[in-house]
């Protein structure tokens, strides 16, 4: 009995109370894998690389010549397969509409839906994708083996912002180009719909684009553009972020690659979600002149 009062007025019972909920909390925190830890982290980092890459555009001059070359690894070199995803993928959804929509009795609709759907969809979100495939986990493909030889590391001795000098031109590259290619996929992609429709179906290409002319409005492509625009700053900033937070060698850095593609995929197809509800809220009219 002595001994029990003891123990319990020498603190013994709290001291096993706390070890009790440090044992939980250690539970609580191995069912968290580790590998989302890490990716939370990263993401938390490439959110800081864009506030940054904000902050220099406004306060310090680009680097020009690396801005140029980045605009002609992101355009130019990206144009043949975006043009024919969006070609092929056009094509496609007009054998799917014009089916159904023929059988409705409403094949005069086919050209404004194609349109409507290239303009505020599928042109900008398929280049997207194209993009961050291609030019995204090149990106960390490239930032990260400079960081895990130390090239990053020299540049910062040499007095040179790897921010500057590697983030930035890519990030005005991606957000330049892209728009360009989202209206050049637009004008691809309703090319095919077109000559699926009129030679597949028998419909008239006057019928088919008159009726894209009077469906689509300004906002339609200016949306396109707001979207590709958005698209390229996210596809370029994290790419550079995982570069830039490369650890592990070789290895490491074809785990950035793949994370970043799949990041930046999730944050398209996130935002786009966002950007499509604030834009194109309430009721639509397309149909009303029909």
């Amino acid at each position: 009995m002595t001994d029990i009062n003891h123990s319990v007025l020498s603190g013994t019972r709290p001291h096993r109370r706390l070890s009790t909920k440090n044992s939980a909390m250690t539970r609580a925190s191995s069912l968290i894998p580790p590998t989302l830890i890490i990716w939370l982290q990263r993401l938390l980092s490439a959110i800081f690389l864009g506030g940054q890459v904000l902050t220099h555009v406004i306060t310090k001059p680009i680097h020009r010549r690396n801005t140029i070359e980045q605009m002609s690894a992101v355009g130019p070199e990206s144009l043949i397969i975006a043009l024919v995803t969006a070609l092929f993928v056009a094509m496609v959804f007009t054998i799917q509409v014009t089916r159904e929509f023929i059988t409705f009795g409403a094949s005069d609709a086919i050209g404004g839906v194609l349109a409507l759907t290239l303009a505020r969809e599928l042109a900008p979100v398929l280049t997207a994708v194209v993009l961050a495939g291609r030019v995204g986990s090149a990106f960390a493909a490239e930032i990260g083996t400079m960081r895990v030889t130390e090239q990053i590391d020299a540049l910062q001795m040499l007095k040179s912002d790897p921010v500057d000098y590697l983030v930035i031109p890519r990030v005005i590259a991606c957000a330049t180009m892209m728009p360009l290619l989202s209206i050049i996929a637009f004008i691809t992609g309703m090319t095919g719909g077109l000559l699926v429709a009129t030679n597949f179906y028998g419909i008239s290409a006057n019928v088919f684009l008159s009726s894209a002319r009077n469906f689509l409005t300004i906002w339609d492509l200016a949306s396109a553009l707001i979207k590709a625009v958005i698209f390229g700053i996210l596809i370029a900033v994290i790419g550079s972020s995982w570069g830039l937070t490369t650890t592990g060698g070789a290895k490491g850095v074809g785990q950035s690659t793949t994370t970043a593609v799949v990041t930046s995929l999730l944050a398209i197809f996130v935002t786009n979600f966002f950007l499509s509800w604030v834009m194109f809220q309430g009721n639509g009219s397309a149909f009303a002149g029909m």
